[in-house]
């Protein structure tokens, strides 16, 4: 078996034994910290920032700054605002990656997947017609083609 070596996940490995939660703390506004965080937008009960794991390049997650597990425990205005910005964000991802489709869902719980089970997030995940190649079908690996820092310069700009 060949290794594939990503030691920049070990920060993500490590941080999870510390539990802490990646979407806490976000609603103060620090430039040095958005940028180290990949912080695009923030609306008045929520924030977007990229993904520094992502699926595809400019996958994105929506968050409230609240710090509730489920949908289910946002306010009426804090789910309206929720959505308000994934639209918001779809809409930024439409004019500066040009995705022929999208994959919006969120992971509820351990059980369904969700690596940060106890803040309700959104992902949103740019998809192009043939993104997939042969190193995710024979190998089980990802290839992204873009740097974060270059998608979140884009993302910034607009």
């Amino acid at each position: 078996m060949d290794s594939l070596w990503a030691p920049w996940r070990s920060k993500y490995i490590y941080m999870r034994k510390h539990k802490r939660c990646i979407f806490c703390g976000k609603k103060k506004r620090d430039p040095a910290a958005d940028k180290k965080a990949y912080l695009i937008d923030r609306s008045a009960h929520s924030f977007s920032m990229l993904n520094i794991y992502p699926y595809n390049n400019g996958h994105v997650m929506v968050a409230p700054f609240r710090h509730v597990k489920n949908l289910l425990a946002l306010k009426a205005d804090e789910l309206a605002d929720l959505f308000s910005l994934v639209r918001d964000c779809t809409k930024k991802l439409d004019r500066i990656l040009k995705p022929h489709g999208y994959n919006i869902g969120l992971n509820i719980g351990k059980a369904a997947g969700a690596g940060f089970d106890g803040h309700v997030h959104v992902h949103i995940v740019p998809r192009w017609t043939g993104d997939t190649n042969f190193m995710t079908t024979v190998t089980d690996h990802r290839v992204i083609s873009d740097s974060l820092d270059s998608v979140y310069k884009l993302l910034k700009k607009c």
